[in-house]
Protein backbone atom coordinates (compact mmCIF):
# COMPACT_ATOMS: atom_id res chain seq x y z
CA UNK A 1 0.00 0.00 0.00
CA UNK A 2 1.91 3.66 -1.17
CA UNK A 3 2.03 6.80 1.00
CA UNK A 4 -0.81 8.61 -1.35
CA UNK A 5 -3.38 6.27 -1.06
CA UNK A 6 -2.68 6.01 2.91
CA UNK A 7 -3.18 9.71 2.91
CA UNK A 8 -6.17 9.67 0.74
CA UNK A 9 -7.91 7.45 3.56
CA UNK A 10 -6.79 9.62 6.24
CA UNK A 11 -8.05 12.58 4.82
CA UNK A 12 -11.43 10.85 3.93
CA UNK A 13 -11.54 9.69 7.67
CA UNK A 14 -10.29 13.11 9.07
CA UNK A 15 -13.39 15.05 8.03
CA UNK A 16 -15.73 12.56 9.38
CA UNK A 17 -15.44 12.36 13.25
CA UNK A 18 -17.71 10.09 13.72
CA UNK A 19 -14.96 7.13 12.29
CA UNK A 20 -12.25 8.71 14.03
CA UNK A 21 -12.60 5.44 17.00
CA UNK A 22 -13.59 2.89 14.61
CA UNK A 23 -10.91 3.65 12.28
CA UNK A 24 -8.41 3.42 14.97
CA UNK A 25 -9.67 0.23 16.26
CA UNK A 26 -9.94 -1.58 13.30
CA UNK A 27 -6.24 -0.35 12.55
CA UNK A 28 -5.78 -1.80 16.17
CA UNK A 29 -7.65 -5.56 15.21
CA UNK A 30 -5.81 -5.22 11.64
CA UNK A 31 -1.75 -4.84 12.70
CA UNK A 32 0.33 -7.25 12.71
CA UNK A 33 1.64 -8.09 16.01
CA UNK A 34 5.09 -6.50 16.29
CA UNK A 35 4.51 -4.03 13.46
CA UNK A 36 6.66 -1.08 15.46
CA UNK A 37 9.61 -3.40 14.80
CA UNK A 38 9.23 -3.60 10.69
CA UNK A 39 9.89 -1.24 7.86
CA UNK A 40 7.34 0.77 7.50
CA UNK A 41 6.57 1.10 11.29
CA UNK A 42 3.14 1.32 10.66
CA UNK A 43 0.13 -1.10 11.66
CA UNK A 44 -0.39 -2.34 8.39
CA UNK A 45 -2.21 -5.09 7.89
CA UNK A 46 -0.52 -8.13 6.60
CA UNK A 47 -0.16 -8.26 3.13
CA UNK A 48 -1.28 -12.00 2.59
CA UNK A 49 -4.51 -10.73 4.49
CA UNK A 50 -4.62 -7.41 1.97
CA UNK A 51 -4.44 -9.32 -0.72
CA UNK A 52 -6.46 -12.03 -0.16
CA UNK A 53 -9.53 -8.95 0.91
CA UNK A 54 -8.85 -7.50 -2.50
CA UNK A 55 -9.41 -10.44 -4.79
CA UNK A 56 -12.88 -10.97 -2.70
CA UNK A 57 -13.67 -7.17 -3.29
CA UNK A 58 -12.15 -6.35 -6.50
CA UNK A 59 -11.30 -10.06 -7.80
CA UNK A 60 -8.06 -9.15 -8.56
CA UNK A 61 -4.79 -9.10 -5.67
CA UNK A 62 -3.42 -5.96 -6.84
CA UNK A 63 -6.21 -3.73 -6.82
CA UNK A 64 -6.07 -0.81 -4.75
CA UNK A 65 -8.53 0.13 -2.25
CA UNK A 66 -11.42 2.31 -3.33
CA UNK A 67 -11.83 5.40 -0.75
CA UNK A 68 -15.57 5.05 -0.71
CA UNK A 69 -15.44 1.04 -0.42
CA UNK A 70 -13.27 1.65 2.87
CA UNK A 71 -15.62 4.33 4.59
CA UNK A 72 -18.17 1.99 3.81
CA UNK A 73 -16.51 -0.59 5.53
CA UNK A 74 -15.83 1.32 8.45
CA UNK A 75 -18.96 2.62 8.34
CA UNK A 76 -20.60 -1.22 8.85
CA UNK A 77 -18.16 -1.84 11.26
CA UNK A 78 -19.22 1.14 13.25
CA UNK A 79 -22.60 0.13 13.22
CA UNK A 80 -22.22 -3.93 13.71
CA UNK A 81 -22.36 -4.24 17.12
CA UNK A 82 -25.64 -2.18 17.27
CA UNK A 83 -27.12 -4.00 14.53
CA UNK A 84 -26.46 -7.37 16.04
CA UNK A 85 -27.39 -5.90 19.78
CA UNK A 86 -24.38 -6.31 21.47
CA UNK A 87 -24.94 -2.30 22.11
CA UNK A 88 -21.08 -1.94 21.98
CA UNK A 89 -21.29 0.04 18.79
CA UNK A 90 -19.15 3.34 18.37
CA UNK A 91 -21.86 5.58 18.56
CA UNK A 92 -22.21 6.66 21.79
CA UNK A 93 -26.18 7.75 21.40
CA UNK A 94 -26.73 4.16 20.01
CA UNK A 95 -28.77 5.57 17.17
CA UNK A 96 -29.16 4.99 13.43
CA UNK A 97 -27.71 8.56 11.65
Amino acid sequence: MNVRLLLRFAAAVIVRPRLWVTALRQAHRLAPRGWWRRPPFLPLPDRGYSAFRQVTQYGDADHAPDVEDVLMWLEWCRALPAAVGTGSSDDPTGGDQ
